[in-house]
């Protein structure tokens, strides 16, 4: 059976992580967390104190910066240079940092060449802002998750409080709207649904349920594949 190339797209706290996590582990797919990659890229450059509007060095030092991930999609290990950094990347100082060098296109381009080798063979589910539309645009299933903006503050407020952060809601709302902002007006791939995805609004709806609706179409996409090769 031909193994699916998954693609979930959206904005921040629309539940692409949780939903992607979900659908690889059902499937036995691999996870590739794409935010964690550019996270780990602003970490990075944070590390070496290069001005965020520094866009040659920021993109010279992610092309020779090692970043891989490793374990599963609950047991996903983020490493940068050869050091484990999973849990430094979850800060909201590296989040904004990472939302700025993601609409640099040299950064982009040098992390999608990784992210197209890591999914090339199937069997894969990405999340992140521009998998549908540029990373895999050939891509099998192609999904778009929306929210309401305050449930999507919400939910990412209640992750940063859960991790020990001061951050009021306010905060968080304040930065994904910024978010929201840079991400579907840069110049280099910004955020918008792929033509051909699959859009669904997880504002009133569960984990469970987000996943049961896009197993649905999953099924469906195997389905068809199945059909297709026993005609041949």
């Amino acid at each position: 059976m031909k193994k699916l190339i998954i693609a979930i797209d959206g904005p921040s706290g629309a539940g692409k992580s949780t939903a992607g996590k979900a659908l690889a582990n059902n499937l036995g797919y691999l996870y590739i967390d794409t935010g964690a990659m550019y996270r780990a890229a602003a970490l990075a450059v944070l590390g070496k104190e290069i001005l965020l509007t520094e866009e040659a060095k920021i993109t010279e030092l992610v092309k020779q910066s090692d970043i891989f991930l490793q374990g599963g999609p609950y047991q996903l290990h983020v490493f940068l240079n050869g050091q484990e950094v999973t849990e430094q990347i979850r800060t909201p100082e590296v989040s904004q940092a990472a939302s700025i060098i993601s609409a640099i296109g040299g950064v982009r381009q040098a992390l999608v060449e990784r992210q197209r080798e890591m999914g090339k063979q199937g069997g894969v589910v990405l999340d992140g802002r521009d998998i549908g539309t540029h990373v895999f645009p050939n891509a099998d299933l192609k999904f778009f998750l929306v929210a309401d903006v305050y449930e999507r503050a919400r939910r990412r407020n209640l992750e940063e409080i859960n991790r020990g952060e001061a951050l009021t809601l306010e905060q968080t709302l304040k930065e994904i709207e910024e978010r929201d902002q840079r991400d579907s007006h840069r110049a280099y791939a910004p955020l918008r649904p792929a033509v051909d995805s699959i859009k669904l609004d997880t504002s009133k709806l569960s984990p469970t349920g987000v996943i049961e609706k896009m197993v649905e179409h999953i099924e469906g996409k195997l389905n068809l594949v199945a059909n297709s090769l026993g005609r041949i």
